[in-house]
């Protein structure tokens, strides 16, 4: 690796999907990491092979399918943790295992009811039974900010005896504050002798996560650990979009580091992860953020009009934050709507290429022309609806007003038989929302409620996110309309969906696991 230039390992389909709420399928994870090889990331994390039957298909598909980035997944020090991780990264262009084990006081006594001595045997085991499988193998030790300085070193140095070639210091915890982290990467540098890359993986619990990154990489730290959006446990993980801008704008400050991201794909890459998660980007996030680049006081706008750089560092268009483009209307063809979404790099093919295109007619018919925003938000509602559903929309009916109680008809099928039901609600919303927890037999409760619009204008697309518990299964749903409710029906039921397939496989929320 070249000493200029920074390693970027995506954690998004791991770490980030492990915030509440979030349960991609196969096909929506196989999509985002495709967009992340669009990118440009060196490492997509893909998942926790040991954890499901889910998550290993998930790893194995992106493994066999997305060219570019190496493909890295995670595991315990177990052996059979570490065989099964390999089984599913094994058909990558290029594999990596990421081992780890927690060294902190707290973690060592209460989860693995372990000794020291033990934890560095432990790490020596996984560590060796990884690098059998490959010559790319990252250790990392769990609640490294929690863990007396000198046995960290210990255990770094067990890990790189063994066969590490990266070593990864986890802020697990968001513990961290960035002179103090900062220091701890260069005393590692300093300390552990050896050829390894030194990486960061900083969580954001006192909204540190960034700068602690860039701490780490002043100090030496020549990998980030990072996800779209700034996802991941509780309040989440380093946002990959900052930490990249901030190399890209402060060169001075980073010795010229700069990443391999290609950085007009960086909106892009935010909005299909927001839809596809049901995570909502705030409209003041930096970078990725609606309000990114908007100027409300008349001083900045006189500023940016005269010249851009008086009150922007950053070039909207450098970062694909640029005005949706009008693409297709309702002549369109379906040639003339693949190549669009080819040309945007939005690979669909088969049956969700077919139901795709059904669903942009539909729209199109109500709309007269659609944007590069618009085609987005339909193909991202038809990943989630790509498999095989449990129930389909048919038919909707709401009726409400200041008089009459608002009331739905809702129509849904389930193995071609039709299932129709009808309810009352405080409003139109809650009325079809409750006619589909009739019409399926599935109760749940509604969490979060989000709506937005695509672009803009009178006939916009509704973009509608729910979260939805049922039982403890806690799942996101999302569904698009140019009218408000139907889109907040096809949310719901997509959410009841995803429940009713995640009780099928097994696969309910895990307990937090990985760095």
């Amino acid at each position: 690796m070249s000493d200029d230039r920074v390693i970027i390992f995506d954690t998004t389909l791991r770490d980030g999907e492990q915030s509440p709420g979030i349960s991609l399928d196969a096909g929506e994870k196989l999509e985002i990491a495709e967009q992340l090889a669009r990118l440009g990331v060196d490492y997509i994390e893909a998942g926790f092979p040991v954890a499901s039957q889910g998550d290993f298909e998930a790893v194995e598909a992106i493994a066999r399918s997305v060219k570019g980035p190496v493909i890295a997944g995670l595991s315990r020090t177990q052996l059979a943790d570490v065989d099964r991780c390999w089984d599913a990264v094994k058909y990558a262009e290029r594999g990596r295992i990421h081992v780890f084990i927690s060294t902190s006081p707290s973690h060592m006594e209460h989860m693995l009811k372990m000794t020291p001595e033990q934890v560095k045997e432990e790490t020596a085991r996984g560590v060796a039974r990884a690098r059998e499988h490959t010559d790319d193998v990252e250790f990392s030790p769990q609640d490294a900010t929690r863990t007396p300085l000198d046995f960290m070193i210990d255990v770094l140095k067990t890990a790189v005896d063994a066969g590490a070639t990266t070593l990864n210091i986890p802020d697990t915890v968001g513990y961290g504050i960035p002179w103090d982290f900062g220091s701890i990467i260069s005393y590692v540098r300093q300390t552990v002798k050896g050829d390894y890359v030194i990486s960061t993986h900083c969580h954001n619990d006192l909204g540190l996560a960034v700068a602690n990154s860039l701490s780490g990489i002043k100090n030496g730290a020549r990998q980030v650990e990072v996800c779209i959006n700034g996802l991941g446990e509780r309040a989440g993980n380093a946002a990959l979009e900052e930490v990249v801008m901030a190399l890209k704008i402060r060169p001075d400050q980073f010795d010229g580091l700069d990443t391999r991201v290609n950085t007009e794909e960086l909106a892009r890459t935010s909005r299909l992860v927001s839809r596809l998660t049901g995570y909502p980007v705030q409209y003041n996030k930096a970078v990725v953020g609606r309000n990114a680049f908007a100027h409300e006081s008349g001083i900045h706008q006189h500023g940016v009009l005269a010249e851009r750089t008086t009150y922007e560092i950053i070039d909207a268009s450098k970062v694909g934050q640029k005005g949706s483009q009008i693409v297709l209307g309702k002549h369109s063809g379906r040639h003339a709507f693949a190549a669009e979404l080819e040309k945007m790099g939005l690979s669909l093919q088969g049956d969700a290429l077919n139901s795709a295109f059904a669903r942009f007619k539909e729209l199109a018919d109500r709309k007269v022309e659609l944007t590069d925003a618009d085609l987005e938000a339909i193909v991202a509602e038809e990943l989630g609806t790509s498999v095989e559903q449990a129930f389909s929309f048919e038919e909707l009916e709401v009726s409400g007003g200041t008089v009459a109680e608002p009331r739905a008809r809702i129509v849904v099928t389930r193995g071609g038989e039709k299932k129709e039901a009808t309810a009352e609600g405080d409003g139109m919303i809650d009325a079809a929302c409750k006619a589909i927890k009739a019409a399926t037999g599935v109760d749940a409760t509604l969490t979060d409620f989000n709506v937005s619009s695509v672009t803009g204008g009178v006939d916009a697309l509704g973009d509608v996110i729910v979260q939805l518990d049922a039982g403890g299964v806690k799942v996101s749903g999302r569904g698009v309309s140019t009218d408000v409710v139907e889109a907040s029906a096809r949310a719901y039921l997509n959410a009841v969906n995803k429940v009713l397939r995640v009780k099928a496989r097994g696969d309910a929320r895990r307990p937090e696991i990985g760095p």
